[in-house]
């Protein structure tokens, strides 16, 4: 009868703990961000990336990065069609970090993009000296401020995601079934 009870607490600590796990705050957030680097857009849908090319680490490229926009679109540019229109001007950040085999970082870049030099992210193996080459491209204002340092951090992110429904779906369905189980277990 004992049992019972403790395996339901073990199990509602463990749906609490995952459920907390969604919510966790970055370290960095968009505040500080906006509180770091202050201004209005000069054109609609401007934006700016951190800049700097083959900084030693993250550290140095983010501190002296200089606070301009990306040059700005020749015309207008849809979601969709962004795609077929990669000459129109730089959309995305993106960033380039070099690590050493301890896993120290080497060389940092980072800059406005055109949606072509976002297609090949991610990172390569170990060259003959031991170095590895992680990339990754963003889409928002000053988002490529982390590093990519493995192949689950060097990927291609926009603002909004490919299916929505579904993502939104996966966060009612998570919070439904740890609203259940408190109760199964209060009752």
């Amino acid at each position: 009868m004992e049992a019972r009870p403790a395996s339901a607490w073990v199990l509602l600590l463990s749906l609490i703990t995952d459920c907390l796990k969604l919510v966790q705050p970055r370290e960095f957030t968009v505040k500080d961000i906006i509180y770091l680097h202050p201004s209005t857009t000069p054109y609609p849908g401007g934006f700016k990336c951190f800049t700097c090319e083959n900084a030693a680490d993250n550290y140095e490229c983010n501190r002296w990065a200089p606070d301009v926009y990306c040059p700005r679109a020749r015309g207008p540019v849809s979601r969709l069609s962004a795609t077929r229109q990669t000459d129109r001007g730089t959309q995305y950040c993106y960033t380039r970090h070099k690590m050493n085999a301890k896993g120290d970082s080497s060389l940092v870049t980072k800059r406005c993009v055109t949606l072509k030099e976002c297609l090949s992210v991610g990172c390569t193996e170990l060259d003959n000296e031991g170095n590895k080459v992680c990339t990754s491209c963003c889409e928002g204002t000053i988002c490529n401020l982390p590093l990519p340092r493995n192949t689950s951090q060097a990927v291609f992110a926009t603002l909004s995601p490919i299916n929505q429904t579904s993502r939104h779906l996966f966060h009612s369905a998570v919070t439904l079934t740890c609203f259940s189980l408190l109760f199964l277990l209060v009752v």
